[in-house]
Formats: structure tokens, sequence, C-alpha cells
């Protein structure tokens, strides 16, 4: 069979079963769309959560961006893993003590506000939307390859798909959907890393045959006239080196489709343990991802060096990327063998879904690896969707415009929103403001700039009030928005903003370390304004205290206790 065919076979199968998960798991309540009835296991949780966390910026951009911008590339890795410990560590437990649906409830009912409550609504709009723009991106890198359909079809599948599972189940639909996808991309992404890891140096395990591989391309590299693979601050100075690695840290730890999923086990223990198995999973593909980048770009210089310009393109591999219009073959052509040119010629998205092509693998392991890579942009699009539903539905519809909406209209208007977010996001993702993994570190930029600072005053300071909150994030969120649109307008849309950007950096710092600023900007205007303004009413304060400590007992349970 051909790849096509395969592939056909292996995302027909994994589709199906993702709609008939989504199918058995439908919902009749608001409580079980939102947060799946609070009964999902800690470590379905948990691999739900790394499916939702490691998206398509995981799966099929990051060894990419690793690949060609070596030691530089680093800050996703630490940045991502980073923040998900703070993550655990800081917040889920005292969310999930909190016990409500959205981070819009704990942010309106820590700061006693309803315009706390939409200013956070909008944030996570923004922040989704952006996000979802990379996964459906992501999704149509894997179709127009794989399916041979072009790359707006492919968008408009994965749209149908993730609607279907995401507004027929909700959150308990998308639970058990994302545990399945998390099973197929980690055994898509293993697989092949494996077995080129076996081919090239005899040895199954990738985390240990990348120190082999490390030498080996520094030392060809250098022959070609480039930097050595592992020297730091190539194409991003120390200053946007530790920008981009705190802001994608502390995004990762604001993230409301991620801080969601705490909501959906049954007590604080449970959330825990959820984090627990989770960074576990998490860290199956994270110590992967470096050697299949390193695999594949050792790989991709060889060639070009054993074969040169001419030949490098006639290769069977690369005629097929070209179709996409993923790699330049007139750019290769006209390199005249200059490495750097040629390196420009490929899109960073395809490394990891043309790994296996590249190493000659079967086509049954190149068909996985996409199928791999589609379940890793749906469970992660699916999340963020119902945020956007929940945002809409439920803190702006439900608790604003029509309080007095039963559960069953609050419940179908959500339906609505999922729709209404998926078109939003195919749109996104057919124009989209950079590689997958740029346009979701854009998104964690607006999450450091607008909840991390609200949520962790929010539980470590009782003085932070509403007036604070609101000016916080307001001016946090504006400001980093407005700073990436002037950074990579030029790039949504080349013919009305020309082909440079408007500002190339802000303070030196990059659009993808930006909401850095935003969030000192947000902290800052936090504190300052709560400080010149009254502190927070008694029962609120008493909330905090509830919050992050765990419960007194009374004199008579003391008594029993002795």
């Amino acid at each position: 069979m051909s790849i096509q065919e395969w592939t056909w076979v292996t995302v027909g199968i994994t589709f199906a079963a993702y709609l008939w998960i989504g199918y058995r798991s439908r919902v009749g309540s608001t409580r079980g769309f939102y947060v799946a009835g609070q009964g999902v296991p800690a470590i379905a949780n948990g691999a739900a959560t790394a499916a939702d966390w490691m998206s398509a910026a995981s799966f099929i951009s990051m060894a990419g961006i690793i690949a060609f911008a070596g030691y530089d590339g680093s800050v996703y890795l630490l940045g991502w893993t980073g923040g998900y410990v703070l993550l655990a560590l800081l917040l889920a437990p005292f969310l999930r003590k909190f016990g409500q649906y959205t981070v819009p409830d704990f942010v309106a009912a820590r700061y006693d506000s309803t315009a706390a409550r939409l200013v956070a609504a909008v944030a996570a709009i923004f922040v989704s939307f952006t996000y979802v723009a990379g996964q459906m991106g992501g999704v149509g890198v894997a179709f127009s390859r794989f399916l041979q359909v072009p790359f707006e079809v492919g968008v408009g599948i994965g749209m149908v798909i993730v609607a279907f599972f995401a507004g027929l189940g909700g959150m308990k639909g998308i639970t058990y959907t994302q545990v399945a996808q998390y099973c197929v991309l980690i055994v898509a992404y293993t697989i092949p890393a494996v077995a080129i890891a076996l081919l090239l140096f005899g040895n199954p395990i990738p985390q240990v045959a990348i120190g082999e591989a490390i030498p080996l391309l520094n030392g060809l590299q250098t022959d070609l006239g480039l930097d050595p693979y592992t020297s730091p601050f190539v194409n991003n100075d120390a200053l946007n080196v530790i920008a981009i690695t705190l802001c994608l840290m502390v995004g990762t730890a604001g993230l409301p489709h991620v801080i969601v999923r705490f909501y959906t086990v049954k007590s604080v223990r449970a959330a825990r343990w959820s984090a627990f198995w989770a960074l576990l999973f998490i860290a199956l593909l994270y110590t992967t991802a470096p050697a299949i980048a390193i695999f594949a770009k050792t790989a991709i210089l060889q060639q070009f060096v054993d074969l040169g310009p001419e030949a490098f393109v006639a290769q069977g591999w690369v005629q097929s990327w070209a179709s996409t219009g993923l790699i330049d073959l007139d750019a290769i052509s006209a390199s005249g063998g200059d490495v750097g040119l040629f390196l420009e010629a490929i899109n960073r998205d395809i490394i990891v879904l043309a790994t296996p092509e590249i190493a000659g693998l079967g086509a049954f392991i190149v068909a996985l690896v996409a199928a791999g890579g589609l379940a890793a942009a749906l469970s992660t699009a699916s999340g963020l969707l119902l945020v956007i539903s929940s945002a809409l539905a439920h803190d702006i519809y439900g608790k604003v415009i029509n309080p007095d909406a039963d559960d069953a209209q609050r419940l179908r208007v959500g339906r609505w929103m999922i729709l209404v977010a998926v078109v939003g996001a195919g749109l996104l993702g057919i124009f989209p403001l950079g590689f997958v993994a740029e346009v979701v570190a854009f998104a964690f930029g607006l999450a450091a700039a607008s909840f991390f600072p609200t949520i962790v005053l929010g539980i470590f300071w009782k003085r932070a009030n509403k007036q604070g909150a609101i000016a916080g994030m307001a001016v946090g969120l504006a400001f980093t928005f407005v700073a990436i649109v002037l950074m990579r307008a030029h790039v949504v849309a080349p013919g009305v903003f020309g082909d440079a950007p408007l500002v190339d950096s802000v303070l030196g710092i990059k659009a993808q370390g930006i909401g850095v600023v935003g969030m000192l900007l947000n902290f800052a205007l936090t504190v300052g304004v709560s400080l010149a303004t009254p502190p927070p009413p008694a029962h609120v304060q008493s909330l905090v205290e509830q919050i992050r400590y765990p419960r007194q007992l009374t004199e008579a349970e003391m008594g029993e206790a002795s």
C-alpha cells in the first residue's frame, strides 16, 4: 500500500474512534459539558491533560524549530516543561479547591466583580483563538501532504471532526477522546525515533543515541561553514532566549484550557495526582523531541552534501513535500550550494512529519506519524474551543446577559458557540501568524500577560482587589496583543503591511517573548492600583484563606480527635 492509502486507513480508524467516543460521552447538563461532571479519574485526566497540552506545536513544529535553531530552540523545551511544573505545583491544587467551571469564574468570585469576569472572558477568547490557529495550521499541514488535499480542505476536515465530538460531548467527550489521542500521538512520535536511532547508531533509545548524534551534527555544520549546532545565541540573543523561556513558562501556567482540566477531577488530591501523571506522559514526548530534531537535521544536511542541490530536490520525499508548497524547490536549486539559503527553503513544520520518509522507513510508519500529528492538533483544538464556548456561553451569556437562563438553554448556547469558534479557528488556521510553534508562542504570551499575574496574586495576596485586577489584565493583554500585531502583521497580510515588520522589537524583545513585558505591566498595575484603592471585602479575603489553607478543625472536631 502507498503512503496515501495507509494514511487513509490510519486516519480513518483513529477518527472513527474519536467520533465513537464523542458520541458515547454525550452529555445533557452544563456540569457535564464544562467539567465532565467532575468525576474523571486522575490517570485519565493526566493523559487527557498531556494530550490537551502537547499540541501541534509540540508534535509537529517544536522539533523542526529545535532542528533549525539549535541551542536557541531549547527555549521551547525549557519554557513549556518548566511552565507545566509551575502550574502543577503553584496553581492547580488551589484552583481545584475553588471548584468552579472556568478561569473567569475564579476571577469573578475572587475579585467580587462582574467586570473582572468580562475582562477575563475576553482574555480567554484572545488566548484561545490565537492558540487554536496553530492547531488548525498543523491539521492543514498533515492533510495537505498525506491525503493530497489542499491545505484549506485539510483545515475544513479538522473543523468538522472537532466540532462533532466537542459539541456533542463537551468536556466529557473531549476528555476521553483526548485519552485515545494521547495513545495515538505518543506511539506515533516514539516509533520513528526508536527506528531512526537504531538505524543510524545501533541504539534503540533515542535519548541515549542523541549523545552520539550531537558531535556528528556539530562537525557537519562546521564543515559546511555554519556555527556548531550547540553554539548558544546564534538565532536569538541572551535577552530573547531568557524572555521567550520565561514567557512560555508563565504562559503555560496561565493557559485556561489546561487550568480547566484540573476542575474535572473529584478532589484536590486527585488534581495533584493528575499533575503527576500528566508530567510523566509529557516527559515521554519532550525527551524524544530533541533526538528527532538532531536526527532529521543530520540526515538532511548529509543528503545535501552527498547529492548536491539538483539530486537532492529529485528525491521522492522532497518532491512530495514540495507539492504542498512547504519546500521551495526553486530556492534550493538557486542556492548554488549555499547551506543557509538551502535551509531557508524548507518549512520547519514538516520536519517531524517528513522524518520517517527522510530515513526511508515504511509507508505504515509515515502514515502513523500523520495520524499522531492530527491527534495532537485536534486534542488541543477541542480543549481550546471549549474554553471559547464557555467564555461566550457560560461567562458572558449565562452570567451577565441572561443569568436566569435554565441549564438546557445554557447548554444549547454553549454548543452553538463551539460551532462559531470552529469557524473562526479555521479562518485563523488558513491565515496564520507564522510557523505553528511561533503562533502558539504568541498565545502563551497573551496568557502570561493576562491570566498569570491575576491568578497568582488572587491566590497568594489577599490585598489584590477588583480595580487592580481589571487594570492589570486589560493593560497587559492590550499591550501584548498590539505589540504582536505590530511585529507580525507583515506575515499575515504582506500585501497590506509590506514585507517588513512595522516594529522589529520592543525593548529589544521579539514577538515570541513580548508577553514577559505585558506580564510585568500586569503585576505592577495590579499591585499599584490595589494599594491605591480600598481592600477587598471581608468575605473575599476569607475566600482566599479557604483556597490557600487546609480546612481548620472546629473545637468540637478537635475534641473528638483528642
